[in-house]
């Protein structure tokens, strides 16, 4: 913890948030290291607000593992219901994805062990 109170070794990577920012900007557009600082504080700050309350449901429930789900749920009940619609949409469209991905493994292997 530092002498301002805030624990500093909870941020995100500043490369990553960089990153990010850029990626939602025009190519030609400078962002000050001030932006990316408070930018960095905020996201940080938000993901240990959700996270703390989708801790709390699995104490609650006696379970050690945070889900996707646990943080939909977290976030619906902080009041971020919007987001966690969009997000429940991506986490299904990334599940599907493992999965095709793991079945395309799969079939490859089998592929492989059959030509051998």
């Amino acid at each position: 913890m530092s002498m301002d109170g805030f624990d500093y070794t909870n941020l995100l990577p500043i490369a990553n948030v960089a990153r990010i920012m850029k990626s939602a900007l025009p190519e030609n557009a400078k962002i000050s290291k001030e932006a990316k600082d408070c930018v960095q504080d905020c996201v940080s700050e938000f993901i240990s607000f959700i996270t703390s309350e989708a801790s709390e449901q699995c104490t609650q429930e006696k379970r050690k593992t945070i889900t996707g789900e646990d943080v939909l749920l977290a976030m619906n009940t902080l009041g971020f219901e919007n987001y966690a619609e969009v997000l429940k949409i991506s986490l299904a469209k990334y599940r599907e994805q493992q999965a095709r991905s793991a079945s395309m493994k799969e079939s490859k292997q089998t592929r492989s062990e059959e030509d051998q």
